[in-house]
């Protein structure tokens, strides 16, 4: 019945719907047009976002919802958040492994762009397993696009930004990546105290299983697609945190907006779930890096330098070699001796 309350359920749609603007604003002020252009000549990011988002994570979430044997509105809870594209997190984390900030950004944006038609699509596919039952049956696929085109608008309004007014824009990537923060806790704290312990209590213990192995398994399957395309160590870093971290809060804001709470009861918490996990298990990965990873990063660093400074001294030295033909010396005023010397090959 507190699920329900009418005023309630407002004040978190509107929380919700404003922290995805923001977020999405955000995003939008982070991409820059040379280097989208840059991507798209070599669309390697736009085909992993596509693999990892819509291939390998919903694939994860279908077949984890069947091993776990979850009742319908789990299923579709579980299914919606694996099939939504990555999420702001993931740059932030990159960032704190040396990894490819631009290849991620331009993930981030183009699963966000890709969601549009391919969300809907992986929704479809993967409910079909639970299609007698009323949760499926209602599921508002329509109103999931709506709620996805919706973010065209600041993620749109976010490059114009960045395009007219950099240092803008950079102060708005700021604010959104701090905003999802915030948002995330002040829904927790919501939904933990005023909805009450009850509703924790009545999310099955299979449901908490999955949002602890669903991020990990993505950066594992992320880590893995990376290797395959024979990516470099800090990009493969990089696709990892892409393909692990989820747009929560777009998964969040389809569940409070297309569901009604009666509906959707107790799951509603799974994205805010899976948003604690993913975020937890990324910052033991950033932790394994500052411990383990970064002084190898600075050795093969440092080792480029070092093989692109002897490789340019060789050169300079068979430069020298080669123009040296013969010597010229002098023995008298009037008299000039060409001595031949070898010419270094």
């Amino acid at each position: 019945e507190t699920f329900g309350d009418r005023s309630l359920s407002q004040g978190l749609s509107v929380l919700v719907g404003l922290g995805l603007c923001v977020t999405m604003l955000g995003l939008g002020c982070a991409v820059e047009l040379g280097q989208l252009g840059q991507q798209l000549r070599r669309p390697v990011g736009l085909l992993l976002a596509l693999l990892g988002q819509f291939v390998a994570m919903p694939l994860l979430a279908f077949l984890l919802a069947l091993i776990f044997a979850l009742d319908e509105v789990a299923a579709v809870a579980v299914l919606l958040c694996g099939c939504c594209p990555g999420g702001n997190l993931s740059n932030l984390m990159s960032v704190l492994v040396d990894g490819d900030m631009n290849l991620s950004i331009i993930m981030t944006a183009s699963s966000t762009l890709l969601a549009l038609f391919l969300m809907p699509l992986c929704l479809w596919i993967y409910s079909r397993y639970w299609i007698n039952t009323a949760v499926v049956q209602l599921l508002p696929l329509g109103a999931v696009s709506l709620t996805l085109g919706s973010t065209l608008l600041p993620i749109g309004l976010g490059v114009l930004i960045r395009y007219r007014h950099p240092r803008a824009a950079d102060l708005l990537v700021k604010i959104s990546l701090w905003s999802l923060l915030v948002t995330l806790v002040i829904l927790f704290i919501l939904t933990g105290t005023m909805l009450g312990p009850d509703l924790l209590a009545q999310i099955p213990a299979s449901v908490y299983a999955i949002a602890v192995l669903m991020p990990l398994a993505g950066y594992a399957l992320g880590y893995g697609l990376a290797t395959v395309f024979k990516m470099p160590p800090h990009c493969r870093r990089t696709v990892s945190l892409e393909t692990g971290c989820q747009n929560v809060q777009l998964c969040t804001a389809i569940l409070k907006l297309t569901f009604s709470p009666e509906l959707i009861g107790s799951m509603y918490m799974f994205p805010l779930l899976y948003a604690l996990f993913q975020s937890a298990e990324a910052g033991l990965f950033v932790l394994a890096y500052k411990m383990y990873g970064r002084d190898s990063y600075q050795q093969d660093t440092l080792g480029e330098q070092e093989d692109t400074d002897i490789s340019y001294k060789k050169l300079k030295e068979e430069e020298v070699a080669d123009t040296s033909y013969g010597t010229v010396t002098t023995e008298e005023h009037n008299s000039i001796q060409m001595e031949p010397t070898q010419t270094a090959l």
